[in-house]
């Protein structure tokens, strides 16, 4: 079986310091696994990923389903994430200054735009990053899940939050991440891409259709912290034949408004 370890997590500096727990260190190192590319895993192929030998693989992930950490379906022999991580992560996320601040306001802004999707993005580890969402089950789906990676310049949040970006940042981050076609429309010229980020600092929002997704509109604009560091990014995503003009434009004034709001609790004062 070919081995995918996962290079991003240090187990072997980990396992060199007499200090740490080899135990603890193997058991994080499993969890470190599940991606959202492979949400379950057989022991076999987490043996395989892991670098860890099977019985101990085995021996660890039994504990860690003892404790909810790790779930095991006895139909399919596959392990997942279990509900635990989930209420610990929910801890973390309600701890989180920006998701705190920003939680009341995405929420009455997915109340007054009729129930279309509503996000909040980040830019982290060179990635855009789903940080939270508001969306309603008759809505449109989205193929994207909070916690996600995407491409820096990826839809309406990548791009406001890359025009905020110093010229050198944004030059380095579209070497490593090239533009790709997604539809017909996505732009692919760094020079066009350029143009559009200017276009965003000028106005201070950005509208968009059919650039990320066939037949989806985006809106988005920039949200602030006390030093007035772009550090978020608020969208909303809706199928554009629901909507006219007029719609869009009503939108566009709720998501900034929504946007100064969140930079408002953030300690950031517009200047008048």
């Amino acid at each position: 079986m070919r081995r995918d370890p996962v290079k991003w997590y240090p187990m072997k500096g980990l396992l060199d310091d007499p200090f740490n727990n080899r135990s603890l260190v193997r058991a994080i190192h499993i969890l470190s696994c599940f991606q959202f590319e492979r949400p379950e895993i057989g022991l076999s192929e987490l043996a395989a990923i892991s670098g860890i030998p099977k019985a101990t693989v085995h021996r660890l992930a039994s504990t860690l389903v003892y404790a909810g950490v790790l779930n095991f379906d006895e139909q399919s022999k596959r392990y997942s994430l279990g509900i635990r991580l989930f209420e610990l992560g929910s801890i973390v996320r309600a701890s989180f200054s920006l998701t705190k601040a920003a939680s009341p306001h995405l929420s009455r802004l997915h109340v007054k735009i009729d129930g279309h999707t509503v996000f909040l993005g980040v830019l982290r580890g060179d990635k855009l990053i789903y940080i939270d969402k508001r969306e309603d089950a008759s809505s449109i789906r989205f193929a994207t899940n909070i916690g996600q990676p995407r491409p820096p310049h990826f839809g309406v949040l990548g791009q406001v939050l890359m025009a905020f970006l110093p010229e050198d940042e944004m030059d380095r981050l579209l070497k490593a991440e090239p533009l790709r076609p997604l539809t017909a429309k996505t732009i692919t010229d760094s020079q066009l891409f350029k143009e559009r980020v200017r276009l965003i600092r000028q106005q201070g929002y950005l509208v968009e259709e059919g650039e990320a997704f066939n037949m989806i509109a985006g809106i988005a604009a920039p949200v602030r912290d006390s030093s007035a560091k772009v550090v978020a990014a608020v969208g909303v995503g809706l199928l554009s034949s629901l909507v006219d003009y007029q719609g869009i434009g009503e939108i566009v004034v709720q998501t900034v408004n929504t946007a100064a709001l969140i930079s408002r609790d953030l300690g950031y004062l517009a200047r008048p």
